[in-house]
């Protein structure tokens, strides 16, 4: 699909044992750009982050929407969590989910390999926070819904600033959960922000789904259109389009 400014196409790369299909959007022109890596809900990619990336990419960026589950959209609750729970609890192999789409946006030829942020929502978010606890050299982390913590002394690898957003009624990032990752960040002297969506539950930012879901999540159109706009201005100020 070609419009006036942006290119897109799918990539397939293996990760996790799967054939991942990603969605990669590019900027018009020819010359190298920043580029942004955005993870999917647990349910994986969608329609939602396809036109997330889109939109990046008229904003001059490189962006990959990578793939969670195989080319599938996991939209049964039991079996989204069956699947994600395992890996919500295995470090490494989000990091191994992570680093092959890395590998795919730092290998096209209109990334600027040096300055790419992760941006990533619930699932999606924990492998961007994961891919800094590993070291990775990111401009940039954002995460919607993703207040996750990881293994002891691993945040201080972290080089990076850290942005999270969260609604304050998410059961499933209740405030002792906010509070652990915020004390992780602060102990290991990384750059952090947390806002607090007022009244939102989880994935108050993905437009409401025509199937089950687990309890505690619902759209929230006005704090969805505030925490995109956050996230875009964690963009402009750590990983500028023209520098």
């Amino acid at each position: 699909m070609t419009t006036t400014t942006v290119t897109t196409r799918t990539v397939e790369y293996p990760a996790d044992g799967l054939t991942m299909i990603g969605h990669l959007a590019l900027p018009a022109g020819t010359d190298r750009r920043p580029a942004v890596l955005l993870g999917p809900e647990g349910m994986g990619l969608s329609g939602v982050e396809r036109r997330r990336a889109d939109a990046l990419a008229e904003l001059g960026y490189v962006a990959l929407a990578f793939d969670l589950h195989g080319g599938r959209y996991v939209g049964d609750p039991e079996e989204m969590l069956a699947r994600c729970m395992p890996l919500l609890a295995d470090p490494d192999r989000m990091r191994g989910i992570g680093h092959a789409a890395l590998d795919v946006l730092r290998a096209e030829p209109r990334t600027d390999p040096d300055r790419i942020a992760a941006i990533g929502y619930g699932t999606g978010g924990a492998i961007a926070l994961e891919l800094g606890r590993d070291g990775v050299d990111l401009r940039a982390i954002g995460t919607v819904n993703a207040l996750t913590t990881g293994r002891p002394g691993e945040a201080e690898r972290i080089r990076c600033p850290v942005w999270a957003g969260v609604g304050s009624e998410d059961p499933i990032m209740p405030p002792a959960q906010r509070d652990a990752f915020t004390a992780e960040m602060q102990a290991a002297g990384v750059d952090w922000r947390l806002v607090v969506y007022g009244g939102a539950l989880h994935a108050f930012h993905h437009p409401t789904v025509d199937h089950p879901t687990v309890p505690g999540v619902g759209h929230h159109p006005l704090h969805a259109q505030r925490a995109w706009r956050d996230i875009v201005g964690l963009l402009a100020e750590c990983l500028p389009v023209t520098e």
